[in-house]
């Protein structure tokens, strides 16, 4: 044979011992092609499955109340206790601001109220004093109109007697039984007499004047009582004052409304600071939700308590459970700057949003505000 015929044999026999292991890696290589069709449908079926019982939403993100602390007064920031990523206590000092004016204007007020409380003492002791005064000397001048009115009596009753003695002393002269002499005495004391009454009842006059003097005196007591009524309205008002600018010296010590982290710091130390001004931002780390824009045709799958998977995009591997909480009562473009009615025909239909909020069960201080996280609901229960 020569080398030709060699070379065919060669290979013949070469393909013939060849052609099993093609065999057997086509195969392999068409149940592998098979497995992965199959997986493949396995995944499409599980796939189209999630999505017919499962509401996915993307237009999602973690959300907190984040709290813009500000100023109620003006001044210098004498010192800022904090800075951005710091944890906080609720009540800590966050900032400070200068108080050497208020504290001076609060020493005022307490030296005007020392002032009143003084001018009060000293009034009711005069009144004191007065009232002591007065009803000492109305009870004596009401004795003394008492006793003017009882000589009054007395004289009243000698005057009777004289003017009847008189009388008989005048007839008795007519017929001459008694004396011109003895006439002239009896008219001499009934004129005393009557001088004594007049005089009497001058001082009845003159004790009942006193009396009303007496009387009118005690009118200083409301006098008294007036002024120290205004100076009780004039103690409340500067009260009023102190405790203002008491809490105007409070205020300008800013502490922290919750336990929480601080976000974005706005001013420095030494700045000057007007009523009003946003100081800086903090929110509670424990108090986070998700809140999601569900489209309206999909609100119908949705309900309170509805389980909720969380994925975030921070953390891939890691999923967060919740549930939901709130459901909106408006579509979000309700809220939008520029109205949504078109008056000129020109429509267009748009797919609406409305926003939910889910609570997390697991709220980790990896979650912070801002985050875009994907949400997975269960529908109808599935």
């Amino acid at each position: 044979m020569d080398g030709n015929s060699t070379e065919k044999m060669a290979k013949i026999d070469y393909q013939t011992a060849a052609a099993p292991r093609r065999r057997v890696w086509r195969l392999l290589r068409n149940l592998l092609l098979g497995l992965a069709v199959i997986g493949g449908l396995i995944l499409l079926i599980d796939w189209a499955y999630k999505r017919y019982t499962n509401l996915y939403i993307d237009d999602a993100r973690i959300t907190a109340d984040i709290i813009s602390v500000s100023s109620r007064v003006s001044g210098w920031v004498t010192n800022l206790h904090v800075s951005e990523g710091d944890t906080v206590k609720a009540k800590q000092i966050l900032v400070s601001i200068d108080n050497r004016d208020a504290k001076l204007k609060l020493s005022e007020l307490d030296s005007r109220l020392r002032a009143i409380s003084s001018e009060q003492a000293r009034a009711m002791t005069e009144k004191k004093m007065i009232d002591r005064q007065t009803r000492s000397a109305q009870s004596v001048r009401r004795s003394q109109v008492q006793a003017a009115k009882a000589a009054l009596a007395g004289r009243r009753s000698d005057l009777d007697l004289t003017r009847t003695d008189f009388a008989r002393t005048k007839k008795l002269l007519n017929r001459r039984v008694v004396s011109r002499q003895r006439w002239e005495e009896r008219r001499n004391a009934f004129r005393k007499a009557e001088q004594a009454f007049q005089q009497a009842q001058a001082e009845v006059a003159a004790a009942k004047a006193a009396l009303i003097q007496a009387a009118a005196d005690r009118e200083q007591l409301l006098v008294l009582d007036r002024q120290i009524s205004m100076l009780a309205h004039r103690e409340a008002e500067v009260t009023a004052q102190r405790e203002r600018q008491l809490l105007n010296l409070r205020d300008r010590i800013i502490i922290s409304p919750v336990d929480g982290v601080v976000d974005k710091t706005f001013i420095n130390a030494s700045e000057f600071v007007s009523a009003g001004q946003r100081l800086l931002m903090v929110h509670d780390p424990k108090k986070i939700w998700v809140s999601a824009n569900v489209k309206e045709t999909d609100l119908r799958h949705i309900k309170i308590g509805s389980l909720v998977t969380v994925g975030v995009d921070a953390y891939p591997d890691k999923n967060f459970e919740g549930k939901i909480s709130k459901i909106g009562n408006a579509a979000t473009s309700e809220f939008a700057l520029l109205p949504t009615p078109n008056p000129s025909g020109n429509f267009t239909k748009i797919v609406q949003r409305i926003r939910i909020r889910i609570n997390l069960d697991n709220k980790e201080q990896l979650l912070r505000p801002g985050m875009m996280v994907e949400i997975n609901v269960g529908i109808d229960g599935r």
